[in-house]
């Protein structure tokens, strides 16, 4: 493998972590199972993003793909959508009020893996390591 491309092999493998920790104990305590695609669309509203397009894009996925996702976590009343008023076409997406446990359980579950990943490597590179990621990096350079 080129030393390159280790970081963010690193940054997809935490990613996969936590979200394959968080779906088996969402599980565990009896939420049904969503995808990773649906986690990850999930992850981006919690995020602040909340356009369908967007998300889509953040996700490399077709609108019509998002569109399928959204419809299914909408019949489950995980989010919610509504018309965007500054463009007609597009749709707002949230979180349905009646997810509030799964968002309550769903932080409550995060907050405790991060205790565990800084337990396992330790509180230093832990704290170096969430700054690193929350500093701002900038825009992605053009070629």
């Amino acid at each position: 493998m080129i030393k390159h491309n280790i970081l963010m092999m690193n940054l997809l493998s935490a990613v996969y972590w936590f979200d394959e920790a968080l779906q088996a104990r969402l599980e565990q305590t009896g939420y049904p199972d969503v995808s990773r695609t649906q986690s990850l669309l999930l992850a981006n509203i919690a995020a602040g993003e909340h356009r369908a397009i967007r998300i889509a894009r953040n996700l490399g996925v077709s609108r019509q793909a998002i569109s399928q996702i959204l419809v299914d976590l909408e019949k489950r009343n995980i989010v919610i959508l509504t018309s965007d008023p500054d463009d007609r076409r597009a749709r707002i997406v949230d979180f349905h009020p009646d997810a509030a446990d799964l968002r309550t359980l769903a932080s409550a579950i995060l907050d405790d893996l991060e205790a565990v990943v800084a337990q396992r490597i330790g509180q230093e590179r832990f704290e170096i390591m969430r700054d690193g990621l929350a500093a701002d990096w900038g825009a992605p350079p053009k070629p």
